[in-house]
């Protein structure tokens, strides 16, 4: 019989290894699960896991026979270049629970054009652990789809209504999400968007069908009453995946800036082989030599190498790279939103009428990439309005389009935020560009930003500016204090003059 002193009945079970284990033992048990861990996600297991995954994308995109669009950012890994389509940006977060929404800074009506010529095509995504399906292809694109048909189909047809995949999203989830469809279809239609031209594109309803690696693939017959958008989740759940090697990784390339040493999906497809027969240990300085490599290839000549933003004349996007010094003659009016100007011997500035004091032909504007880019820009804005504004005064381009083009090393972000204070400040709903404002009772607010943001997504599918610079150009398009651009009294002045 026990003492009282050695009774352990009462005593409380352990819960942990360090329970169980003398400290020593604890640390190295728990360096030990690390070490695990880390090896267990290395770039070599998630290498090997995008390549097992891709074959199943390229064994669904033969057997729909539709094209491939990449979900980015993740989804171009999944994607072999020869069969990649173009980009989506269906974002997750407007897909979560509570938070469904419909992005007007992602229209993604670049999916239209591709649905519209070939009946259908395959959206390809993928999830971490834990998931099936990522949100984006569950239920953020079946969100779209459906605000697509009541927009662009206004009659009464059975496909027009929400689809979700039923394993996935819940009766009770999937009712939300339909209530607020109606709401999603206003904020659309507020962006004022060239409608008859989409109706145009699109035959008939969008209609989503949802394909992970534990699906049965459907015998493929054509059906004409509807677009299928199949959304093709790449990656397999642990309970379903057919490769039962625990060096498999769910989702392997979500997240790649933390694991991919500046590795992209292009060099990823361009060096496949070599980078999936290298150890571990060498893929660092192997990823390192080919990100640091200098190009071997020379690009293919862009035939348009900046995006008109229509239904404007004269605003262009590109990025910085794009332009060289013998290219600037091509412009009117050249704004450079980078750390330094590349060509600062400027061509000769345009002529004035009065020939008083030559027009600058370039803007630069100075200010690196990211938030603090971005926080650089909502001091420098001001200065585009007083920029633009004697050009459009300049009867030299009342007979032609003025061409102004915006730039920045992505022309994805800061280039955008130029371009819409122009927009914003200058173009009408046609938009035809004007100086002075006589009559223009247009209120410079949050609405009419987002719809001239919609012309530049439209126009320019891989446009995204940060959240940084929309708030920077917000707070200063906003607030007069702020903005110091000299901008026309709304509702007073004489008649207007187009320029462009």
């Amino acid at each position: 019989m026990l003492s009282k002193d050695n009774d352990y009945s009462n005593a409380p079970l352990p819960t942990s290894t360090s329970s169980l284990l003398l400290p020593t033992a604890s640390i190295n048990f728990s360096k030990a699960l690390s070490s695990l861990g880390r090896s267990s996600l290395s770039i070599s297991n998630r290498l090997s896991s995008i390549n097992h995954d891709a074959l199943f994308v390229r064994q669904v995109a033969e057997h729909y026979n539709l094209p491939v669009i990449a979900n980015e950012r993740c989804g171009s890994w999944y994607i072999p270049p020869e069969i990649k389509a173009g980009s989506a940006y269906f974002k997750s977060t407007d897909g979560h629970q509570g938070q469904w929404s419909f992005s007007t800074r992602r229209l993604n009506l670049q999916v239209l054009d591709i649905l519209g010529k070939h009946g259908g095509c395959i959206i390809v995504d993928s999830t971490r652990r834990g998931k099936s399906m990522p949100d984006a292809l569950s239920k953020t694109v079946p969100i779209w789809c459906a605000v697509m048909n009541r927009l662009l189909l206004e009659r009464d047809v059975p496909l027009s209504g929400l689809f979700t995949p039923g394993a996935v999203v819940g009766p009770s989830e999937h009712s939300q999400i339909e209530t607020r469809l109606d709401g999603f279809v206003e904020k659309a239609r507020s962006l004022q968007l060239a409608l008859s031209s989409l109706r145009e594109v699109i035959p008939a309803p969008l209609r989503p069908i949802f394909v992970t690696p534990a699906s049965t693939l459907p015998s493929v017959s054509y059906e004409a009453n509807h677009c299928r958008v199949i959304c093709l989740t790449a990656s397999s759940a642990p309970s379903s995946s057919s490769n039962s090697s625990s060096t498999y990784i769910q989702g392997a390339a979500d997240d790649s800036e933390s694991w991919s040493h500046g590795l992209t999906p292009a060099l990823f497809w361009q060096h496949k082989d070599t980078l999936l027969s290298t150890s571990e240990d060498e893929l660092p300085n192997l990823i390192s030599s080919l990100v640091n490599a200098p190009t071997t290839v020379s690009p293919a000549p862009m035939s348009a190498p900046a995006a008109l933003i229509r239904p404007t004349q004269s605003v262009y996007i590109a990025p910085l790279s794009s332009i060289s010094p013998s290219s600037t003659e091509d412009w009117d009016a050249i704004i450079i939103c980078a750390p330094t100007n590349p060509f600062p011997a400027p061509p000769q500035p345009t002529p004035t009428p009065t020939d008083t004091k030559p027009q600058p032909k370039i803007l630069h504007v100075p200010c690196s990439q990211g938030k603090a880019g971005s926080r650089a820009l909502r001091t420098q804005l001001g200065r585009i309005q007083p920029f633009i504004d004697p050009f459009l005064r300049n009867p030299l381009y009342w007979s032609r389009p003025l061409k102004i083009l915006c730039t920045c090393p992505t022309g994805t972000d800061l280039s955008v935020g130029a371009a819409l204070v122009i927009l914003c400040e200058f173009a009408d709903g046609e938009g035809k560009l004007w100086w002075t404002s006589c009559g223009d009772t247009t209120v410079v607010d949050k609405t009419h930003i987002r719809r001239r943001l919609a012309w530049i997504t439209s126009s320019v599918p891989e446009a995204n500016p940060s959240r940084e610079t929309l708030q920077a150009l917000n707070v200063c398009m906003m607030s007069p204090s702020e903005f110091d651009r000299g901008r026309r009294e709304k509702g007073k002045g004489s008649k207007k003059t187009r320029a462009g």
